[in-house]
């Protein structure tokens, strides 16, 4: 990333949501109420060029003149500065160049000493002393310490105050879920080990999300991956799963720095590092008999908190954006909707949705029945949309007959596959098949080599949610050799959908023109799009 791109540009960016008395953020509110205030309304469809979407509401002014057409959205002009601010969202929102630059650090770290005149080691053992009286870890000096917090100050500073200025946003939701189960506060620096506060973070290893779950542990938490849909990427609930998780391990170890060390490497290497030392249970002795990144892992937390704790007598002067976690809402959609489709009708822009819903992988919200997923937009902007609800819907069920737009099929990832090795297969090739690790493979199933044999049972947790045990011919079967298929009584669109995989509820109402959830016993519906 250019140098030239500061933290600037992010809080003016934001900015655009606050109720600032500035007059350049006036101005670009004010080119966005056109876009923005206004009710949705769909009139009778004659032909795509005659369909009436807008109408005043009485409320706002500026509003759009009365029927405006669907292409007409796209003649709205946006400010120039605001659309370049824009281009670089990705970067300083979602920081995806700092998880890279982090996780290498702690795996390549060079613990000599590092001269930093600014940070005297008095000084230094004096504020750790302070620390270590006020948190359950164990902050006391050590010269690896020293060498990690003074080679950040060094090296690091501009990224610290980057990820200083995420935490405004996402600490407040951290503290929520921490305090909830009795886990310390401190414990929220952690996610910034772990992922560089980028919800879409993806470890080479596949561990994904603020709190860097792989397939199999978010699955055991609760978390859910789809072809739309990846939980470890939602914030809140990958926090409150790693909250849980965390809370867990403290009951087996009751000890906080053998939780951090646990979290990273796994209880298991937990436990026979304690065993090699001879039983201690102090970090600094078990170090030596942890895996290399577990070594750097709890030296880079305890350095982050150094950092954060004593960010103002160091100098760090992060901006702060406007947006706070507080300041938005959620909503549970009741349609699928797209974020083009929301971003249309509300005048949020779609960038900011993106970061404010990083775990819709395709900018698309699914319905799925027995399932409530959910929209989070900026305070101000949910009771607009909760006040047209109904004609957005009916916008976006529109928008997509008119585009014929098809949307993806929804497809959940298995719990857990049982796979038959057969001949020729190697490690390699099934954790290919699969998206894993060869070392998760082993790790599930227990394997200390890389040797199979033919007919043997593997369990795996698959991350690709299309590419499962079965092939795609075998998943398809159902639905290229049965076109159609005649409503039973006590059937439903969701039992209806099991029945053949490869399709969804959504593709069921879709194909046969359904709006309501009522089946009639006799009722033949289509199973194709055809």
């Amino acid at each position: 990333m250019k140098k030239t791109i500061s933290f600037l540009m992010l809080f003016v960016f934001l900015g655009v949501y606050a109720q600032k008395p500035n007059k350049q953020i006036n101005t670009a509110k004010a080119n966005n109420t056109q876009k923005a205030n206004f009710r949705v309304q769909v009139f009778e469809k004659k032909d795509s060029s005659s369909i009436k979407l807008l109408k005043p509401d009485p409320e706002f002014k500026n509003r759009l003149p009365i029927g405006a057409k669907v292409d007409e959205l796209s003649n709205f002009q946006d400010l120039p500065k605001a659309a370049a601010i824009d281009s670089v969202w990705k970067s300083e929102l979602l920081n995806s160049d700092l998880f890279e630059k982090m996780q290498r650090e702690i795996r390549e770290q060079d613990y000599s000493e590092v001269v930093y005149k600014e940070l005297p080691t008095d000084t230094l053992k004096a504020r750790l002393a302070k620390l270590n009286a006020r948190t359950p870890f164990n902050v006391e000096y050590n010269p690896i310490l020293e060498s990690v917090i003074k080679s950040y100050l060094k090296r690091n500073k501009k990224s610290m105050e980057r990820l200083m200025a995420l935490s405004e946003y996402y600490f407040p939701m951290f503290e929520q879920q921490l305090d909830r189960y009795d886990v310390p506060l401190e414990i929220k620096y952690l996610a910034i080990v772990e992922s560089a506060l980028n919800p879409r973070a993806k470890s080479h290893m596949g561990a994904t999300g603020l709190w860097q779950f792989m397939f199999a542990t978010g699955k055991m938490q609760g978390l859910d991956v789809s072809s739309y849909v990846d939980e470890r990427m939602d914030p809140i609930m990958a926090t409150e799963a790693a909250v849980q998780y965390l809370a867990s391990l403290y009951r087996t170890f009751g000890d906080w720095d053998m939780v951090l060390a646990s979290y990273n490497s796994g209880p298991g290497n937990v436990s026979k590092a304690i065993r090699r030392s001879g039983g201690s249970t102090n970090y600094w002795k078990l170090r030596s008999y942890l895996p290399r990144e577990t070594a750097g892992y709890v030296p880079a937390f305890l350095a982050t908190l150094y950092l954060f704790e004593y960010a103002e007598e160091h100098g760090f002067q992060p901006e702060k954006p406007e947006l706070a976690f507080f300041e938005t809402d959620t909503i549970h959609v009741k349609q699928l909707l797209t974020f083009d489709h929301i971003s249309k009708v509300t005048g949020v822009e779609k960038e900011m949705l993106q970061f404010l819903n990083p775990s819709y992988k395709l900018d698309i919200i699914p319905y799925v029945e027995d399932e409530a997923y959910a929209l989070r937009m900026p305070r101000k902007s949910v009771g607009m949309f909760v006040n047209n609800e109904d004609a957005i819907y009916n916008f976006a069920k529109t928008e997509l007959v008119v585009n014929e737009k098809a949307m993806p099929t929804y497809v959940e990832a298995e719990d857990k596959v049982r796979y038959r090795v057969k001949s020729g297969d190697y490690l390699g090739k099934i954790a290919q098949k699969y998206g894993v690790g060869i070392s998760s493979i082993k790790s599930w199933n227990s394997l200390s080599g890389n040797n199979l044999r033919v007919g043997q049972y593997l369990t795996i947790y698959s991350r690709k949610p299309v590419s499962l045990a079965s092939s795609a011919n075998e998943r398809s079967n159902n639905t290229t050799e049965t076109k159609s298929y005649t409503v039973k009584s006590g059937d439903s669109l969701w039992s209806i959908s099991k029945k053949f995989p490869g399709i969804t509820v959504q593709n069921l109402r879709s194909w046969n023109g359904i709006t309501n959830t009522n089946l009639k016993p006799g009722t033949v519906l289509k199973l194709s799009r055809g």
